[in-house]
């Protein structure tokens, strides 16, 4: 699954990846200046997620 959406961000130009010939096979990962563009939607999406975090983990102990 994570590789499919990482081959996926990097189809969209969000990321490039970064292939080492060495053994074992080493591949980075990085932010292009277009996937850069985000930044200001993922600052939002994780202060909401920082709004809401106590009612996250109230209901994950609520799911165990």
């Amino acid at each position: 699954m994570l590789t499919s959406q990482l081959r996926e961000l990097e189809h969209n130009g969000i990321i490039p990846r970064k292939v080492y010939q060495q053994v074992p096979t080493k591949v980075e990962y990085s932010m292009t200046k277009y996937g850069n563009s985000l930044s200001p939607i993922m600052i939002s999406m994780r202060s909401w997620g920082m709004q809401h975090l106590q009612r996250m983990e109230k209901m994950e102990v609520d799911n165990n």
